[in-house]
């Protein structure tokens, strides 16, 4: 059953390594932009859950939320650069929603057990500008997002975000929460990775925070420090096919989501971190792999 601790203040799981290797079969398929006509053929026609597109202008970038508008696709501009002009678009399988929302609704389903739904807002694949109303700048959408109310504005950055990926490679979702953080002037809280490997055939659960680190040979001020992604949590999650039923091996234990950064508050009487228990994880796990 889904539970909530008690007020804490860290999870011993902060000692886990900070990177992971991800793995090399994976990748993103690359194009380079000639028109949108041809990227939306392209979209119609790429079994990949991602698509990398280069040389995407920030007018072009207009044209194509346009034209997504006027053709009613629900493809996902995931991540875009008017820099260096890179846009990532995330073509959602089912096994790529069942990934993070299947995460998503155990949270909310916390929510609800425990009268805190009226505190948060459900932001869903909502579109973050790194200037609200500029068209073409730089923006993301995640697969699932939510803040918490009345303490951040609906129109702001979430404090949760959660991502998933198929044939992302760890180290492109890595860049995603990278973008988050930073992008969001971090405002961005937790960033939830949620990889599927088809070569290994497990599920990688990653959490990733930040926190404060001090230049070298800076004094220890607070404007000296500078904050930095620290992965919190690594969770794998293994199915066993030699069992009857099926059964999943669940690696390194709860998954425990902090109630301070995600409220944006201490805990008050009665509530604490979400936990979401092994049990937790193994039925997620089992829901999850219907879908490949």
């Amino acid at each position: 059953m889904a539970s909530i601790t008690s007020n804490s203040t860290a999870s011993p799981a902060s000692t886990v390594p900070t990177s992971i290797e991800p793995t090399e079969d994976d990748h993103t398929p690359t194009v380079k932009f000639t028109s949108v006509q041809d990227l939306f053929s392209l979209i119609n026609s790429t079994p990949s859950d991602a698509l990398t597109v280069t040389n995407v202008s920030p007018h072009h970038f207009v044209e194509i939320e346009r034209e997504r508008e006027k053709r009613r696709r629900k493809f996902r501009l995931r991540r875009y650069s008017n820099e260096s002009q890179i846009l990532i678009i995330t073509l959602p399988s089912t096994l790529h929603e069942v990934l993070h929302l299947l995460i998503y609704r155990q949270f909310e389903k916390k929510l609800f057990q425990n009268n805190q739904d009226d505190g948060w807002t459900p932001l869903g694949s909502a579109t973050f500008r790194v200037s609200h109303g500029h068209p073409g700048g730089d923006g993301g959408e995640g697969d699932s997002t939510g803040s918490p109310t009345p303490e951040r504005n609906i129109n702001d950055w979430p404090t949760l975000v959660i991502e998933a990926g198929v044939s992302q490679s760890l180290g492109e979702l890595h860049n995603d929460m990278r973008w988050w953080f930073s992008m969001s002037d971090h405002k961005v809280k937790i960033v939830l990775l949620a990889k599927f490997d088809r070569a290994c055939s497990v599920i990688i659960l990653e959490k990733w925070e930040e926190e404060a680190q001090v230049r070298q040979g800076a004094t220890t001020t607070r404007s000296a420090a500078t904050l930095r992604p620290i992965l919190r949590q690594s969770i794998t999650i293994a199915q066993n096919t030699t069992t009857n039923p099926i059964s999943y091996n669940v690696t390194r234990g709860a998954l425990v989501l902090s109630f301070r950064l995600l409220f944006l508050r201490n805990p008050g009487p009665g509530e604490g971190d979400f936990v979401f228990s092994v049990q937790d994880l193994e039925l997620y796990a089992a829901r999850v792999w219907r879908a490949v």
